[in-house]
């Protein structure tokens, strides 16, 4: 009889840098990284919307990471990159992170699952995982791409 053999499935995430933090985001909705390009305003949105670029002849929102999850807004530099990001629900959005570093793959038991209840807001990261001594928390996109303003106006 053949033997089967199981591998355990790392999830692979491109490592990007924001503030003095690292984060992980899956790779498998990640759709572009371009470099800054000029970002179009749209009134009366969040601050963290910086408004919008035409990415071959597509409109695609751009949000502020830094912002988002409570950092101050700096001047953007040559690392500075635009993460495409595709999902389900809000199509795609782009994010504007400080620096994208690498790819690391991170296994189901390198990650420790972070605590919340349901009663707390705003957290971001729903894991954290050890990578070359480093601490990447992995980012929640469904809580970081949620808008609870425009959730509660409708």
């Amino acid at each position: 009889m053949n033997e089967v053999k199981v591998f355990s499935e790392a999830t692979q995430y491109i490592k990007i840098a924001v503030g003095e933090e690292f984060y992980g985001v899956d790779i498998s909705v990640i759709e572009n990284i371009v470099r800054m390009q000029r970002i179009t305003r749209v009134p009366n949105v969040a601050a963290y919307i910086k408004g919008v670029i035409n990415l071959r002849g597509e409109i695609v929102p751009i949000m502020n990471l830094r912002l988002k999850i409570g950092l101050e807004e700096i001047e953007y530099t040559k690392d500075t990159r635009i993460i495409i990001i595709k999902t389900e629900n809000y199509g795609k959005i782009g994010l504007i992170v400080d620096a994208v570093k690498e790819v690391v793959a991170l296994e189901e038991d390198q990650l420790e699952k972070l605590p919340y209840d349901n009663t707390e807001e705003n957290h971001f990261v729903s894991a954290v995982g050890k990578v070359d001594n480093t601490l990447v928390s992995v980012l929640d996109l469904g809580v970081v791409l949620y808008d609870k303003q425009s959730k509660e106006e409708s």
